[in-house]
């Protein structure tokens, strides 16, 4: 090896080259110090996985998700503290202070996740099964089962579920352990694994779950916090790394260098993630959606998202219930309630509560206050009908069913649904009490008080075209009581104002289909219903959509039969005191409708027969035999089959694209790392090559100090590659590294040392490479893995730039 001529000796003396430190024997004990930085590195990783975690806030309505994650955690976290602490002081203790082997601390790393998911467990159990557990937390054959059950039911209630969902128990449950499970995931690779920056790929997976299921912009809020967590870990990282610089200047540069990091991958992540798609679909999973139920497609279910004109142009109407009730002149039996108004969608099904079972012993919807109302028994038999959502009238206080426990209550809006069952072949007995206000119980009903769950919930609307709500304005500028205001709306939709019923309506060229329905005036009974409800919210009262059957036609034998042809909406709105009141626009027949003494129909509005425009002998079909499906005020079809089908790949783009935002995320060091390497290999000088060089040792994490010479620094780079472990001489395209290093340190040192205007050496850039590929070759493939995608030379330059920046303090 060519022997290095020994540089000029500057004022002072020659810096004495330093000692270089004997690496700790492999499976020694864990000192202190390295307790600390684990620790350290732990808190960061759970605070970055509770910051990943609130991604997941627009999924929920309230924030009653928050504890239990962040209680899971922080249980993972205190339980993987005190697992990594407890091992070797137990060793130590059991083997009378003898050095750890390496094979049985290798054996002893996947035991902490093991620990931590146990101890989540017990949280679960605490949290969502404690009546079966031992001391409540302690899990138990039982426990298990019951804390299963929680969970399927919370698999259920994605399917049923849209964002932003109600945080029901089992949802709350499987939200805490994907959380749970993150955390354990995160705390693995940053603590155990030794790569905090890796360890923030889990948090990919939170933020995936709003991506992929919230409507529209998830807000900054859920990208910020995760992009927060991120940049937590990679400071971590970039901590971690630069620890080992000596000197309190390196030390401040090294924690300048972990935040500047930290704070561009923040920066970079709040701007890719701002332009991440969202998926156009608010569902957790696809569930009362269309199509999803029995018989939807034959007249002999209905859609909650689709209109009803299907059923009402059968050209034969289809027996669907044989009703024999208590009373002669039963009310509406209600099949569901569209509680959401959106302009583009019209009127949907909101999100059901499926925590109630009709098998409860407490009555399910009594009235509110002291009303009594009229008591309705009545047994219901499917003769056709198959559908998962269970035709009842209003205010059930108790059915009877097979398998009860298979049918679930949602209080909200007194809809019974079935979880994987439907009303195929089934009888039930509903046992309800249909309210009866009378006119001066309803005008003395004043407004709900301000923060009332019913008026905050039952009056939401998007912004209405200026003509709805001047005419809503208009219509109740003198009513002095809500009674009085929806009299009014509703007497609106009469014939001397030139309303038609009718299914058959033209298109509107609004572009908003309420607009268009209130100044063509045309329409049928979903059109009628939706558009008063809408009109209702207007007001500021509550209201909402109902979607069932009027009570049938009496039969000969006895009892009612309820046809395809009774399919029919109507509007129920919320009055103080008295719950959810029934109101009809739509002018239909006598015989068909129901009764309501509190808003009677002017005669002159009843149609006394099936309109006219409605088909009574089957034409020709010219495709699918499957009867036509008119939207709900803008809601899709059923049968569109092609839509779904085109909106089946949303999720894989979706994920493709958030790959491929990482992907680009964590390019950009690598990037930056290449254009300053060209930028110094083009210039040529020593210093510049001497730079790449110093920027390469620190990027593989092999110990570089600026306080030393060239000659010093080429020393202890030799040594690398020619000393124990330095498999880089010794590698193809290694041999003669160790004589490139000393070549750039001699050229370095003339440049500082020697005269001015010494000629550059041209063969400089190539002995650049060879040291560059000898010292690559030297380090493991997981470091020049690191060195690649997180350069800390970066860092140390970031870190410098900023120093640079800072107000110096002068001596005093």
């Amino acid at each position: 090896m060519t022997a290095l001529a020994p540089p000029p000796v500057r004022a002072g003396g020659p810096v004495p080259p330093p000692p270089v430190p004997a690496p700790l024997p492999q499976g020694a004990p864990v000192v202190p110090g390295t307790l600390r930085r684990e620790g350290a590195t732990t808190l960061a990783a759970a605070v970055a996985t509770a910051l990943g975690a609130w991604a997941l806030g627009p999924v929920f309505t309230r924030p009653a998700w928050v504890p239990p994650s962040l209680a899971a955690v922080a249980v993972v976290a205190v339980t993987g503290l005190a697992l990594r602490a407890a091992g070797p002081a137990l060793w130590a203790w059991a083997s009378g202070g003898r050095v750890l082997p390496a094979r049985a601390a290798a054996v002893g790393v996947p035991l902490v996740p093991l620990g931590q998911l146990a101890a989540l467990l017990c949280l679960m159990t605490l949290l969502f099964s404690p009546a079966a557990a031992a001391w409540g937390w302690l899990p138990t054959p039982d426990s298990l089962a019951d804390l299963g059950a929680v969970l399927t039911d919370g698999s259920a209630e994605i399917r049923e579920q849209s964002t932003p969902a109600l945080p029901l128990t089992g949802l709350l449950a499987l939200t805490v352990l994907l959380v749970g499970i993150v955390a354990v995931v995160v705390d693995l690779i940053a603590v155990g694994g030794r790569q905090p920056a890796l360890a923030g790929l889990g948090l990919l997976v939170l933020f995936c779950v709003p991506v992929s299921t919230v409507t529209g912009s998830i807000g900054l809020a859920a990208v910020a916090a995760p992009a927060a967590g991120l940049a937590l870990l990679l400071w971590s990282d970039q901590s971690r790394r630069l620890a080992s610089r000596a000197g309190r200047e390196g030390g401040r540069a090294g924690a300048l260098a972990a935040t500047g990091t930290a704070v561009l991958a923040l920066a970079v992540a709040l701007v890719v993630g701002s332009v991440v798609p969202t998926l156009p679909e608010g569902r957790l999973a696809q569930g009362f959606g269309s199509g999803g139920g029995g018989g939807g497609s034959t007249g002999t279910a209905l859609d909650p998202a689709a209109a009803l004109q299907g059923q009402l142009t059968l050209p034969d109407p289809i027996s669907l219930l044989q009703v024999e009730a208590s009373v002669l002149d039963p009310g509406y039996l209600r099949v569901v309630t569209l509680d959401v108004y959106s302009a583009e969608e019209g009127w949907t099904i909101g999100n059901l509560d499926g925590e109630v079972s009709v098998a409860q012993p407490e009555e399910l919807a009594p009235l509110p206050g002291r009303r009594e109302g009229r008591e309705v028994t009545a047994t219901i038999t499917a003769v056709g009908h198959d559908d998962r959502f269970l035709p009842v009238f209003a205010s059930p206080l108790a059915v009877s069913i097979t398998d009860p426990g298979a049918w679930r209550f949602d209080p909200a809006t007194g809809t019974v649904f079935g979880r994987d069952v439907t009303t195929t072949g089934d009888r039930w007995v509903v046992t309800a009490v249909e309210p009866q206000p009378s006119d001066d119980e309803l005008r003395a009903s004043g407004p709900l008080p301000d923060g009332s769950p019913v008026l905050e919930r039952d009056t939401a609307l998007p912004p209405l075209d200026p003509t709805v709500t001047e005419l809503v304005a208009s219509l109740t500028a003198d009513a002095a009581t809500p009674y009085e205001a929806v009299l009014a709306i509703q007497g609106h939709f009469s014939r001397e104002n030139g309303f038609v019923y009718s299914l058959s309506t033209t298109p509107g060229t609004t572009g908003d289909d309420l607009a268009d329905f209130l100044r063509l005036k045309q329409g049928y009974c979903e059109q009628y219903a939706g558009a008063m409800a809408a009109m209702v919210r207007a007001a500021g009262i509550p209201a909402r959509v109902a979607l069932g059957y009027t009570p049938g036609r009496v039969q000969p034998g006895g009892g009612r039969m309820v046809t395809s042809d009774d399919a029919h909406a109507w509007v129920e709105v919320y009055f103080d005191d008295l719950g959810w009141i029934p109101f009809d626009p739509t002018p239909i027949d006598s015989e068909r409708a129901v009764e309501l003494p509190w808003a009677p129909r002017p005669a002159d509005q009843e149609v006394l027969e099936r309109p006219q425009d409605v088909p009574t002998v089957p034409t020709t079909p010219t495709g699918p035999t499957t009867p036509p499906v008119d939207r709900v005020d803008g809601a899709p079809q059923q049968g569109q089959t092609a839509a779904q089908e085109s909106t089946s790949a949303r999720p894989v783009l979706v994920g493709a694209a958030v790959l491929l935002g990482l992907a680009a995320l964590m390019a950009v060091p690598a990037g930056a790392r290449a254009l300053q390497r060209r930028r110094r290999v083009s210039a040529g000088s020593p210093a510049a090559l001497w730079d790449e060089l110093a920027a390469t040792a620190r990027d593989l994490g092999l110990p570089w100090d600026p306080a030393h010479t060239p000659r010093q620094q080429a020393a202890v780079l030799t040594r690398t590659l020619t000393g124990p472990g330095g498999g880089g001489a010794h590698r193809a395209g290694g041999a003669g590294a160790g004589e490139a290093v000393e070549r750039l340190a001699r050229a370095e040192e003339t440049v500082s040392y020697g005269r001015p205007g010494a000629a550059a050496d041209p063969a400089l850039a190539a002995a650049l490479a060879q040291a560059r590929q000898g010292l690559t070759a030297a380090a493991t493939p997981r470091t020049r893995l690191r060195a690649l995608l997180w350069p800390a030379s970066l860092g140390d330059a970031l870190g410098a730039a900023v120093t640079e920046r800072l107000p110096r303090r002068t001596a005093a």
